[in-house]
C-alpha cells in the first residue's frame, strides 16, 4: 500500500522540464465562472475522495471504501445543472459518467467482496479514467 500512494504523489508531483516546455494541445473547454468552479470543485473531490479510500484500504476498512466510494458515484453528479451538461462535450462527459460509476462499482464490490485488493485494482482503473480526462481536457473560463 505504501508503493501506491508513493506511486501515487510521485505521479501527480511529476514535472518534467520536456512537458513543462511543450505546447499545450489539450481540448479546451470554455466555460463560464461559476460552471468551471462546479466542474473543478467535482475534480477536487474526487481527489479527497481517492485520498480517503487510499487511507481506508490501508487499514483495510472496507465500510469506509464504500461508503466514500458511493458518495463519489453516479448520485454525486446529479446536481449538476443541465446548461452546465449541455456546456461540456460528450467526450468529457462520457469519462465523467465512466469515473462516477466506477465509483459506485468500486463501493458495491468492498461490500460484497471485502476484498482489498480488488478495492485497490479498481482504484487504480478509475484513476487511469481521470488521467485520461486531464490528458484530453482542460477547463478556462469564457
Amino acid at each position: 500500500m505504501k508503493k501506491f500512494i508513493c506511486l501515487l504523489a510521485s505521479l501527480l508531483l511529476y514535472n518534467s522540464p520536456v512537458e513543462a516546455d511543450a505546447e499545450d494541445t489539450r481540448t479546451v473547454i470554455q466555460l463560464s465562472p461559476k460552471h468551471r468552479a462546479m466542474v473543478l470543485t467535482e475534480m477536487r473531490e474526487f481527489l479527497r475522495g481517492l485520498q480517503q479510500i487510499s487511507e481506508a484500504l490501508s487499514r483495510e476498512d472496507m465500510d469506509s471504501v464504500a461508503g466514500v466510494a458511493r458518495s463519489l458515484g453516479i448520485s454525486m453528479s446529479q446536481h449538476m445543472p443541465a446548461e452546465l451538461k449541455q456546456a461540456l462535450p460528450q467526450g468529457f462527459r462520457k469519462l465523467g459518467h465512466s469515473v462516477h460509476s466506477h465509483f459506485d462499482q468500486i463501493a458495491l464490490d468492498a461490500e460484497s467482496l471485502g476484498d482489498s485488493g480488488h478495492a485497490l485494482s479498481q482504484l487504480a482503473h478509475t484513476l487511469s479514467g481521470c488521467v485520461s480526462c486531464h490528458s484530453m481536457y482542460q477547463i478556462r473560463n469564457e
